[in-house]
């Protein structure tokens, strides 16, 4: 294998010559590689932001690779205001490498996610809340913390992978970077963009589910420094081992690059997804009767495959992005970067969550299961289960948002005697818009049977609510109300300076202040019994950051970090029912979170492997809870605590084998509570172990008999569902697998296997209800490239 491979071919490995499970080699920079450069006590080599095309993006005038397409740790961030790599960046970064992703097939990120520990889908709030990607890290929510290219992703809705490069995941509490939000991390996702050399690919896949896939990828070199790019996708899909549960969408997003590899750059990206599917709020959670703990039904039973929605739910979305991204390299210590994002989003959401109270539990324990009954839309009352005719969240709505976000900042090298400096500093503009109209249902949606569901319960009548004001959902003190609009509006500045008082030891700290402006009304319904409600809040929030960091060479470093983050309740408008409430600690008191980080990255043997590892202690104030049945958001004053271990390896073991791996030791618990029961227990959603692999080795490369070969399995220990311990679901263990061959240098052949031991997981968690993964599944996949 030749050691030195441009990386710039690395979303296209098929014109490497290698075979799928290939890596992509070593560094065109000999001196990183040695650990001789001359300027390593900045380490200027690996901190260029992605702004800046290089060779990945913007063809050979930048070539600067190192190491190994699975070592993750000389890979940019994808944003200007962390413009170091992973290794040089003192806190703990998982990235999904785009080689790690082809070898899996991944098709959304939420599948690309399940390969960083400590990650968790969860479903959606009630009331109509979320129910697109919605993740926790390291146990804490992280639905309003998704970026794209460093910009905020405001949308609700499952967001696919056709357009991804790659995907970072950057633990803790990140506020002076990103500002409100990131108690337990944020997932930044970096976008394919065009590069100065013409390619073409595409891929069909297809296989178990009634699974048909199809993308494009075509990138065509328009001048001199100018390129253009166009993704595509098309997927249709139902779901192995889940009734009724499918998906389909398709999207599409051009990008055009002008002046690549010059002083001036910019990028302009449009994306277009749009999906129509049926949601899955999964099985209910129930304790039998003289059990101590309790979990999903389908751990008593009941088939996997059951499904208590009905043929009325729905989850059509529209999705779209504007983006320009302007980079300027003043001289060789200054560079300005503008970054504009405006986004519009459309959502029609019906749903059903499946609710078995006590009545219906008794009834399926004790042997009377024809009479267990599944609320499809949970209780409303102490007579509620009993039969049909009552209405509770979630209610069908429209929703309509839109997003304007603007980050400018400036990344600065320069000494003071005999310190040398990086400074970044800038700020950060943004404002978010949402409408939502709520539905109702003039026929009651009748009750399912546990054992036998059925799905088919004719025309509702969906109107909307203003005729209907009766069957408006009551929000508590707020009242039943059909209309809200409101807005989030956000300003901030940031400065950061990391100063190096020798060639291997430094100092990085920083601030970033927020001022916070959202208003939110609700009007409509019976106004007379329940008058409009307007809220109107202005609030501010300093947060620092500080962190030691050593690096004796160019492959090492170790660091202590303490960090600092701030979460406002209400600044997300978009993914909350009632996103503020008056008269609760929630809308009083932000969230407020605290990191206290050690960590060592090294990027061993010629950079083919990267290590880390890293002890972290993450402290959550004012930690707000979701009520089960209502859905609604309630402040507290609990105090939360996560602390552990992570650890990961990636990279190339030996030629042509190439390894993947991470494991998580977390020890969480709940320090204080206004439910005094609750404290030292464990944090919900938080498992104790959790553990990927995955590896493929490839034999005979250059032979017509070539193959590729391998897998791998995520393990995720039980964990809790709600905060006192009462209800869990069972470890996850899932193992998949894959082998391809290729025909020539255009042509692969793939097939992939998912869950092969078809076991019984849950991905999708909620206090009171968990989603069955799919079963066994098997795809092949014929891709093409030139």
């Amino acid at each position: 294998m030749s050691r030195f491979i441009c990386r710039y071919l690395a979303p296209f490995p098929v014109v490497t010559g290698l075979v799928f499970g290939a890596t992509y080699g070593y560094a065109a920079d000999k001196a990183a590689v040695d650990g001789k450069d001359k300027k390593h006590p900045k380490h200027n080599d690996y901190k260029k932001p992605d702004h800046a095309l290089p060779a990945a993006e913007g063809g050979m005038e930048n070539l600067r690779v190192v190491g190994n397409g699975f070592n993750t740790l000389h890979e940019p961030i994808g944003l200007s205001r962390m413009p170091q790599d992973v290794l040089h960046t003192p806190q703990q970064i998982n990235v999904v490498p785009q080689i790690l992703m082809k070898q899996q097939n991944v098709k959304s990120l939420d599948e690309a996610l399940r390969n960083v520990p400590g990650v968790t889908s969860s479903i959606g709030e009630g009331a109509g809340g979320m129910n697109g990607d919605q993740f926790l890290i390291r146990g804490f929510q992280a639905q309003n913390d998704i970026y794209q290219d460093g910009l905020r992703d405001f949308g609700v809705y499952s967001r696919d992978a056709f357009d991804l490069e790659t995907i970072s995941v950057i633990k803790g509490p990140s506020s002076e970077v990103f500002g409100n939000g990131t108690t337990g991390g944020a997932i930044n996702m970096k976008t394919k963009t065009p590069g100065l050399t013409s390619r073409y690919a595409a891929d069909f896949s297809g296989g178990s589910g009634s699974y048909y896939r199809g993308t494009l990828d075509v990138n065509q070199r328009l001048g001199e420094s100018t390129a253009f790019r166009v993704t595509g996708m098309g997927n249709e899909n139902n779901i192995v081992g889940r009734d009724s549960i499918y998906s389909h969408r398709w999207g599409i997003a051009p990008s055009i690059a002008f002046g690549v590899g010059q002083r001036a750059t910019l990028i302009l990206q449009y994306m277009h997804q749009q999906e129509n599917s049926v949601p899955d709020f999964g099985v209910p959670v129930v304790t039998p009767p003289g059990a101590k703990t309790g979990g999903p039904i389908t751990e008593y039973g009941i088939r996997r495959t059951n499904f208590y929605g009905t043929n009325n739910d729905q989850n059509a979305t529209n999705d779209n992005m504007e983006t320009a991204r302007f980079s300027y390299k003043l001289n060789d210590h200054i560079t300005f970067y503008d970054d504009l994002r405006g986004g519009e989003y459309y959502r029609n959401f019906a749903a059903s969550k499946a609710t078995c109270d006590k009545t219906c539990v008794n009834n399926y324990f004790l042997g009377n299961a024809d009479k267990a009954l599944v609320a499809r839309s949970g209780p409303t009352g102490a007579g509620a289960g009993t039969g049909p005719g009552t209405y509770m969240a979630p209610l069908p709505y429209q929703q309509t948002s839109w997003s304007v976000q603007n980050v400018g900042s400036m990344v600065a090298d320069f000494k003071t005697g005999f310190l040398k400096h990086q400074v970044v500093a800038g700020f950060d503009i943004e404002r978010v818009n949402d409408v939502r109209s709520q539905s109702t249902y003039l026929k009651a949606k009748p009750y399912a049977n546990l054992v036998n569901p059925n799905p088919n319960v004719g025309n509702l009548n969906l109107v909307p609510g203003d005729l209907n004001p009766a069957g408006l959902v009551g929000l508590g003190t707020l009242g039943a109300k059909d209309h809200s609009n409101g807005y989030g509006f956000d300003t901030g500045l940031f400065f950061y300076d990391q100063i190096w008082f020798t060639n291997w030891l430094s100092v990085k700290g920083g601030f970033r202040w927020d001022r916070w402006q959202i208003s939110y009304n609700l009007t409509g319904g019976n106004v007379a019994a329940n008058p409009d409600v307007h809220f109107h809040n202005v609030t501010g929030a300093f947060n620092p950051n500080v962190s030691l960091v050593l690096t004796p060479d160019a492959h090492q470093t170790y660091y202590f970090t303490w960090a600092n983050s701030t979460t406002p309740m209400g600044m997300y408008v978009t993914n909350g029912s009632v996103p503020i409430r008056p008269g609760t600690n929630s809308f009083a008191s932000p969230e407020r979170a605290n990191l206290y980080e050690v960590g060592a990255k090294y990027s061993a043997f010629h950079d083919r492997l990267g290590f880390t590892a890293s002890l972290f202690r993450l402290e959550k104030n004012n930690a707000t809870n979701a009520d089960p049945v209502t859905g609604e958001v309630l402040g507290s004053s609990d105090t939360q605590r996560n602390q552990g271990l992570e650890l990961s390896v990636g990279g190339m073991i030996m030629r042509g084998w190439n390894v993947s791996a991470t494991y998580a030791l977390y020890d969480s618990e709940t320090m204080s509570s206004d439910t005094k029961a609750n404290i030292g227990k464990n944090v919900q959603y938080v498992p104790h172990n959790q553990a990927t692999l995955w590896s493929v080795y490839e034999a005979f490369p250059n032979k017509p008999y070539n193959l590729a070969f391998g897998g791998g399995m995520t393990w995720r220990q039980a964990v809790w569902l709600d905060a006192a311990n009462t209800v869990k679901v069972p470890a996850n263990l899932d193992f998949d697998a894959v082998i391809s061959h290729r025909f020539n240098k255009h042509w692969k052949i793939a097939m992939n296997g998912y869950n092969l031991a078809n076991r019984l997981n849950y991905q999708s968690l909620f206090s009171n209800r968990a989603t069955p993964t799919a079963g066994r599944t098997f795809l092949g996949q014929l891709s093409y490239s030139y």
